[in-house]
């Protein structure tokens, strides 16, 4: 059974730095598509970043680019989020997803595995 463990995360002060892993243990195959979606109090949940595992290729959404990094070890099938110049709007539960598919341009929809969420909070 296809497991997304993530771990990391936090509360921090606005400007500092936190970062949450998202192991993928027992996928069946090859994900192809590795997502970070959020959802602040009282708030959709939006898209983060994504990533597609076969050449590392990256897109990170507007309100976080130049702040947020996605990356992947490969060989420890793991995705992190680096998350830097942390804002009090930054704010949120974090979830990583992943996808046989070959598309990351699916929305929530197109992710049918989820971790369990991970807390951040950012101090004013």
């Amino acid at each position: 059974q296809v497991q997304l463990v993530q771990s990391g995360g936090g509360a921090v002060q606005a400007g500092g730095s936190l970062k949450i892993r998202c192991k993928i243990v027992e996928s069946a195959g090859r994900m192809y598509c590795l997502g970070w979606f959020r959802q602040g109090p009282g708030q959709e949940r939006e898209a983060v970043a994504h990533l597609y595992t076969g050449g590392g290729l990256t897109n990170h959404a507007d309100s976080v680019k130049g702040r947020f990094t996605t990356s992947q070890n490969s060989a420890e099938n793991t995705v992190y989020l680096q998350m830097n110049s942390l804002k009090p709007e930054d704010t949120a539960i974090y979830y990583c997803a992943a996808t046989y598919l070959r598309d990351c341009n699916l929305g929530q929809g197109g992710f049918g595995y989820w971790g369990q969420g991970t807390q951040v909070t950012v101090a004013s």
